[in-house]
């Protein structure tokens, strides 16, 4: 892995209170190696008095990619956090961790609870793939798959407005990582505005809830599951 683009926003600040982004480069790819590729880099940049980035970073090592991010993005865009939010994203990067281990149990155990539920048609999540997906969850998240869970209520739109309007504890939120538990029905919210065949080309069904499982306790958890899904299998 050469670098890494996070949301901030998600399990690192891990509250829903700062929108951010960070970009991570771990200073190991050359990026004049083939500056065809990289013309950015490896050509004079006019807006900055012609420097050439895989140039101008020699005597510091291979960071033209970051260097040009930092100087070029930031000049232009002006994404820089305030000292208050960088505070919050970084109170939340000391409980990463700890956050990400209990998201995964508290996870796992709602998977393996809606897979007993007559009114689900299908869950979705790392643990109920198989083949070769399942070997990649098994490679690359081998302390556990997070907090993200899917899946479709047989009930279709109606229900899945139901399961959210039902929901007592779990937050109806289209943010995912937070330490409390969030829920949203795309179908209705993310992606109402495309039509049916779109929302499937993209993975929606009429009935699909995602879940993003926070730290309460699992018994709060499950038991807020449990009546939205009696209420969704129930028209009003």
């Amino acid at each position: 892995i050469y670098f890494v683009v996070y949301s901030t926003t998600k399990y690192i600040g891990g509250h829903g209170t700062s929108i951010g982004g960070a970009i991570i480069d771990s200073g190991t790819f050359d990026w004049g190696a083939h500056p065809e590729r990289q013309p950015l880099l490896n050509t004079p940049d006019k807006s900055y008095h012609g420097a050439v980035w895989t140039e101008a970073v020699k005597p510091l090592g291979p960071i033209a990619y970051i260097l040009r991010a930092r100087v070029i993005l930031l000049r232009d865009l002006g994404a820089s956090t305030s000292p208050f939010n960088a505070f919050q994203t970084l109170q939340g990067l000391e409980t990463l961790p700890l956050r990400i281990a209990r998201h995964s149990e508290n996870a796992q155990k709602v998977v393996d609870f809606l897979s007993t539920r007559f009114e689900v048609d299908k869950v979705i999540h790392p643990s109920k793939q198989e083949g070769i997906s399942r070997q990649r969850a098994d490679k690359y998240l081998p302390r556990g798959f997070g907090g993200l869970v899917g899946f479709e209520l047989k009930g279709g739109l109606e229900a899945g407005k139901r399961f959210i309007d039902s929901l007592e504890l779990l937050y109806h939120v289209a943010n995912i990582g937070d330490a409390r538990s969030l829920a949203i029905h795309p179908a209705s919210t993310t992606h109402s505005q495309l039509s049916a065949e779109d929302q499937i080309a993209s993975g929606v069904s009429q009935g699909y809830i995602r879940l993003s499982i926070g730290l309460e306790h699992i018994d709060d958890i499950l038991a807020d599951i449990t009546q939205a899904l009696v209420k969704s299998a129930t028209p009003a």
